[in-house]
Formats: C-alpha cells, sequence, structure tokens
C-alpha cells in the first residue's frame, strides 16, 4: 500500500487534515516536524537558530529517505521538504502527493504571531508569506493533485483528498522514459495540475482534440481545468466514428493546429474514445516532427487498451490501422466518471477488452467479471478493477514496446473482430467484434487440441453474462475469410493467431489451417 504525502505551504492544515485523513483510513500518521523536534530533542526555531537552516534540511533529507522506504503512512511533510527535486524523487515512488492551498490571508489568520515559524521571524509576514509562495510556486506545481483549504470546512477537505486516495497511479515504462496512468472518480478538474506536473509549463498551448459526441460533455470542463493551471487550450472537433479515421481528418487536425498557434512546446490532448486518441495521437507524432501528446480517454474501451503503449494510427480502405507511428504519451488521465455518459452499449463493448485482459493474463480479473452485472458496469468498473485490467496491458508492452513478438498477444479476438468491423463497414461495435473473435480463437484452439471444450464454454458464458455476441454474423464464410487476409498482423500470406489455453495463459499460432477456420466459422453461423 503506497503513502499518502500530504504537503504545502505552512498554514494550510497538512498537520490537522494529516490526522483525520490517517483516522479515517485506519492507517498510522507522520508529521514530519514533529517527528524530527522529537528526535532532535528541540524545536525547529532552535535548531534553525542554533545550527541553521542547513542543519534542518539535512534532517529532513535523512528522514524522506527512511520514509520512502516505509509503506500504508499519511505522511505530513514540512512547508519547504518537497521543494528540493530530489527529496520529490524519493517521496513519491512510493506515494500519492497531495499538495494542500490556502491564500495569504488565510495562511497570516492561521499562523498569526507564533515565533515557530523561523523564515517569518521579523516585521511584515504578509510580504514574507508572498516572497516565500512566488519562490515555491513551481516546486508545488510539480505535485500531481492539488486541494484549497481557505473557506473550507475540515470535513470537505478530508473528504476530498479521501476521494483522491481511492484513485490509482500506474506507471508504464519504455525505451528512453516513462509515464503515469492516472486514475480516478470525479478527478477531471485536476487536469491541469496533473499537466503541469509531468513538466508543462504555465502559458503553454494545448490542442484538446474531441469529437462530435464527446466535445458537448467534456469539452468546456476539460478547458476550464487547464486554465485554472494557467494553461492555454484551444478545443478542435472531428467527426465521431471509425469512418472519419483517415487521413483527411489529420491533415484538417494540422491546419486547426496551425491556426492555433501550436508550436513544439504545446501538448495535444486526446479527449475521447479510441478513434480520437489514435487520431490525436497520430496527428501528434507527425505535427512538427512530434510535439507532447495527453491521453484523456471517455470510453472503456479506450481507458482499459488504446490508452496505453503508444500505438496511434489511422485506417486506409485495405484495412484498419495501416499507416501509423509509435507514440508515447506524456500521461494518460482517466476520470471513470465519464463513462456515466456512455450508452449501455458501449459499456459492454468495452467489458470485451476488460475479459480479453483477463483471458490473457488475469484470472481473477476473468472471475470478477463473470460476476459483474451488465446493467451497473459504471458502477461495478472501480479504479482498482480497471487498474488490474491495464496492467496487464503494461506488462506486456513493457516488455515488446514496438511490437516485435509477445505484444501480439493483445490482439486476441482481433484478427477476426477487425474482419467483421470492416465487413460491416465499421458499424459493428469494436467490442462486440473482438468478443466474437475471442470465441472463434478458443474454437479453433480446441479444434487444434491446444484447449479444452470447458474453457469454451466458460468464455461464452461469460461473454453472454455481459451481454455481449458469441454467434458471427450469418455473412458468407468466404469474405470474413478474405477480410483477414488484409489484417497487418498476418506474416506473409500466413495469419497469426492468438489463441486461449486457459484463463490466464495463451499462446500464439501461425499453423492454423485454413479449414479449421472455415469450418469454425460456419460453425459459429457464417454462411459457408
Amino acid at each position: 500500500m503506497e503513502n499518502l504525502i500530504l504537503t504545502g505551504f505552512m498554514g494550510t492544515g497538512k498537520s490537522t487534515v494529516g490526522r483525520e485523513v490517517a483516522r479515517r483510513l485506519g492507517r498510522a500518521f507522520i508529521d514530519m516536524d514533529h517527528l524530527i523536534e522529537q528526535r532532535a530533542g528541540r524545536s525547529i526555531a532552535r535548531i534553525f537558530a542554533e545550527e541553521g537552516e542547513g542543519t534542518f534540511r539535512a534532517m529532513e533529507v535523512q528522514l524522506c529517505r527512511e520514509l520512502s522506504q516505509a509503506t500504508g503512512l499519511v505522511i505530513a511533510t514540512g512547508g519547504g521538504t518537497l521543494v528540493d527535486p530530489e527529496n520529490r524523487r524519493i517521496m513519491m515512488q512510493n506515494a500519492m502527493a497531495v499538495c494542500l492551498e490556502a491564500d495569504v490571508e488565510t495562511i497570516l489568520a492561521r499562523v498569526g504571531r507564533r515565533d515557530d515559524r523561523p523564515l517569518l521571524r521579523g516585521a511584515d509576514r504578509r510580504a514574507k508569506i508572498k516572497r516565500l509562495m512566488a519562490q515555491r510556486r513551481e516546486a508545488y506545481a510539480a505535485i500531481p493533485w492539488h486541494v484549497q483549504t481557505s473557506g473550507r470546512t475540515q470535513k470537505e477537505i478530508v473528504d476530498e483528498i479521501l476521494c483522491l486516495s481511492r484513485g490509482r497511479t500506474l506507471l508504464v515504462s519504455y525505451p528512453g522514459g516513462s509515464y503515469g496512468v492516472h486514475l480516478g472518480r470525479g478527478i477531471l478538474r485536476y487536469l491541469g495540475g496533473v499537466l503541469r506536473a509531468a513538466g508543462v509549463s504555465r502559458g503553454s498551448r494545448v490542442a484538446i482534440v474531441s469529437n462530435d459526441t464527446v466535445a458537448p460533455f467534456y469539452g468546456e470542463e476539460v478547458k476550464v481545468a487547464l486554465r485554472s493551471d494557467d494553461l492555454v487550450p484551444t478545443l478542435h472537433v472531428i467527426p465521431d466514428g471509425e469512418a472519419h479515421k483517415h487521413l483527411d481528418t489529420v491533415r484538417m487536425l494540422y491546419e486547426a493546429f496551425v491556426g492555433a498557434g501550436l508550436d513544439r512546446h504545446g501538448v495535444v490532448l486526446g479527449l475521447g474514445g479510441g478513434v480520437v486518441g489514435d487520431v490525436a495521437g497520430f496527428a501528434a507524432a507527425t505535427y512538427m516532427r512530434g510535439v507532447r501528446y495527453v491521453q484523456v480517454p471517455t470510453t472503456l474501451l479506450a481507458m482499459t487498451d488504446a490508452s496505453v503503449g503508444g500505438k496511434t494510427g489511422v485506417d486506409l480502405p485495405a484495412g484498419k490501422n495501416l499507416v501509423g507511428a509509435f507514440k508515447q504519451p506524456l500521461l494518460v488521465f482517466i476520470d471513470l466518471e465519464t463513462l456515466r455518459t456512455l450508452p449501455g452499449s458501449e459499456l459492454r463493448s468495452g467489458l470485451a477488452e476488460v475479459l480479453k485482459h483477463g483471458v490473457i493474463g488475469d484470472p481473477q480479473l476473468f472471475e470478477a467479471l463473470e460476476a459483474v452485472d451488465r446493467d451497473r458496469v459504471q458502477q461495478a468498473m472501480t479504479p482498482d478493477l480497471l487498474a488490474r485490467s491495464i496492467q496487464v496491458k503494461i506488462r506486456v508492452v513493457q516488455q515488446d514496446p514496438f511490437e516485435k513478438g509477445l505484444r501480439a498477444v493483445l490482439n486476441l479476438g482481433h484478427t477476426t473482430g477487425h474482419a467483421l468491423e470492416k465487413l460491416s463497414g465499421y458499424t459493428m461495435r469494436h467490442g462486440d467484434a473482438v468478443a466474437i473473435g475471442m470465441v472463434v480463437a478458443t474454437r479453433i484452439a480446441q479444434a487444434q487440441g491446444r484447449t479444452s471444450s470447458a474453457l469454451c464454454e466458460r468464455l461464452e458464458a461469460a461473454l453472454d453474462h455481459l451481454g455481449l455476441p458469441v454467434m458471427c454474423p450469418p455473412w458468407p464464410v468466404e469474405g470474413i475469410l478474405a477480410a483477414m487476409k488484409h489484417d497487418k498482423k498476418r506474416r506473409g500470406n500466413r495469419l497469426r493467431w492468438i489463441l486461449p489455453r486457459d484463463v490466464g495463459e495463451v499462446v500464439i499460432a501461425d499453423d492454423v489451417p485454413e479449414e479449421i477456420v472455415r469450418s469454425v466459422l460456419v460453425e459459429m453461423g457464417a454462411r459457408g
């Protein structure tokens, strides 16, 4: 269990709020300033007076290293503790950090005329507070989550921190860097602070790419969140749907970026589902030879799959994602509250990819989904459950960041699924197509003796329970086979199949005879 750190300027309430947060969470509470005083046998004011600030900061550094090795604590830091970049790095490698904020007048009222604030000694405390706050502003901006404490009750502040603490941050490493996947519920308003913490400087332009379905729900909210942290957003809306995932849409975005004054220091932010993420990511990868990119997925399908791994691209008439690039995001930001505006059919479609991750590498995730009420998916999809799904993909893409081998396992169900999507004119939902594709793959595995009939029955029962299809549309089998042959994952003239052996175990196979594929498709409803 990671630590929860409360930091921020003096007088913002770190110690008082921290004790109550710890009590509510049932965790131990550490007040770093108080612990240093206990160990030194004297007050911080005396340490400053007798040995100077340098001695106190050295004590802080040592305590940061010590606490970074602990888990499950609520820690209130001193006001200057995490101003030091090395202290931040050490403390935040095993912790979620929240920066408490307050205005100057509130801080003055809280610290009063007390003598235990050595950095405020002397006349004109207000001026000293303003100067110190200005000096530390950029350091505090490096903390992802910020909570205002001025004019609020302790309960309101504690409740907000507890809400944030239920979120998760996952780390994705790739050659040359890493990025965080931040997920929680009701966190969209913190987006600007998270971007600033990731290194986006004040005044940077952020081109929000969304579609005409999502933008009316969240476009303005995202713009407000970015402006609140001194970023300069513009909104660029593309048509909704896979039919618009092509190079003409990308060209339109290039022109919009130029018109918005987006330069190489700016950011492209994809706000929407998988199509928006793919198109915006490809535009970010190629505009001015590459600008920073942020993923803000709003569909379950995009949250669990498309937002992680750095794959971007657009379709050609011959098939899906035939033009693309690897573009690792600066960060991924997931607010599960955005799922409440999705139709039930889209939520269920997303569950296909979550279930797919269970089949690939997490039996417990699969079991959890077998018990999900298909009419309460939005409530059932907790940060912990979604994190389990995403973690499967993270493990795979970290081992194979550029899709040279192992990463192919993530295509379970996609060989057939992409063919069905193409034949439907992209009117079939991706998750529905993948669900059918997983059944095809599992029945092929059974036909080749790689798995048992019990697995087929269990998978089909789980998909049916979630309201996902398990039978193929009554389309000509030869048409489906022909569409499969345009799949970009084929090896020469041979299709690459991902075949389940058990829940949590799949194999890559290039030796599936076409006769078996044809037989399984007919068995599942295709016309022979």
